[in-house]
């Protein structure tokens, strides 16, 4: 019997993306890397730094900046056999790429009866937290999670960030990868290859509790985190998921983590209106009607335009935020 050793490494979120583009580019001759300024320059958060010295131009490239001409020219790409990863530079950069995303590349497969698939990502840098002015700063996730035909990721730490994205650009279908701005510096230990982590689709446990559930994903996980430990102060124990995954949902795992508390706090930064958290609210109040001892809160978003920088403070949900949400759980009195 053999075994193969893991590799393990301490890597920024930022450096665990680019690791898992390079190691996807070394096993595959079929995958490329394209967007604005990702070639030689590396990308305007040198996510792609590197690639290109050692790929060559012709695997990891420069388009024009033209989003709607990236996102179409990677669907001819996807058609004819080869496996590109884009990059919007920005969250708001890639809306004028929306009509290609909804139009075709979330609809080939089906329009073709299962004939074309298009294994296809695309890369979003997204969310706040950056102190980014207009069009930097968007959570975007609500389009992309209501267009069937697309998978949307969002990791919270490194170890995701490279095993999602090595799924993703493993997958037949096309996969949106909201990569949270605020996080790439975040470090972290990365099992380097396949299999190391749960892959797309499964939602993670970060902490256990018994108290009450709270439910986020890719930039408030860490925010739902240290709510969790400032509530232990006081005697209260909150569990926290992360969904890693928007689409696929993982209606099993999440249930599981609010039926063992019974009640469930939803944090998101996008604005609450119409949302993955009034989804994911949804969703729970259906599922685990019987076991819920007060209504699902969520904590997001103001439902306003991303304000400026020295403002987003208010926006972005906090510590203080959740731990209010929770207050207002329906508590006992002792």
């Amino acid at each position: 019997m053999t075994t193969t050793a893991v590799e393990h490494a301490t890597l920024s979120t930022a450096q665990a993306i680019n690791r898992a583009l390079h190691d996807a580019m070394a096993e595959d001759p079929t995958v490329l890397v394209l967007g604005e300024d990702v070639g030689p320059l590396g990308g305007v958060f040198r996510v792609t730094d590197g690639l290109t010295a050692e790929f060559g131009e012709d695997r990891c490239f420069d388009t024009p900046l033209a989003e709607a001409g990236i996102a179409g020219f990677a669907v001819g790409l996807a058609m004819n056999g080869m496996r590109p990863v884009i990059e919007m530079q920005f969250d708001a950069f890639a809306y004028p790429a929306f009509e290609q995303v909804v139009s075709h590349i979330a609809k080939m497969r089906n329009r073709t009866r299962g004939r074309v698939a298009l294994p296809l990502v695309v890369r979003i840098p997204y969310a706040g937290g950056i102190g980014g002015v207009e069009h930097h700063c968007d959570s975007s996730e609500s389009y992309y999670a209501h267009t069937p035909g697309l998978h949307v990721v969002a990791p919270s730490n490194p170890a995701d960030a490279y095993t999602l994205l090595r799924e993703a650009i493993a997958s037949p279908d096309p996969v949106i990868f909201l990569e949270p701005k605020k996080l790439y510096w975040a470090k972290g230990e990365v099992v380097l290859g396949r299999g190391g982590e749960p892959g797309i689709g499964t939602a993670v446990v970060r902490r256990q509790g018994t108290d009450a559930t709270l439910i986020a994903y890719g930039p408030t996980v860490p925010v739902a985190i240290e709510a969790a430990e400032v509530a232990a102060r006081d005697g209260r124990s909150l569990q926290v998921v992360d969904l890693r995954s928007i689409v696929p949902f993982d209606d099993a795992g999440v249930c599981a983590a609010v039926e063992s508390t019974g009640r469930a706090v939803v944090v998101a930064e996008a604005a609450g209106f119409a949302s993955v958290s009034s989804e994911i609210a949804a969703r729970v109040s259906e599922r685990c009607f019987h076991s819920l001892s007060a209504p699902v809160r969520r904590v997001t978003g103001f439902d306003i335009p991303y304000p400026p920088p020295k403002l987003e403070h208010f926006q972005l949900p906090s510590v203080d935020r959740i731990l209010d949400a929770v207050d207002e759980l329906q508590w006992e009195e002792a």
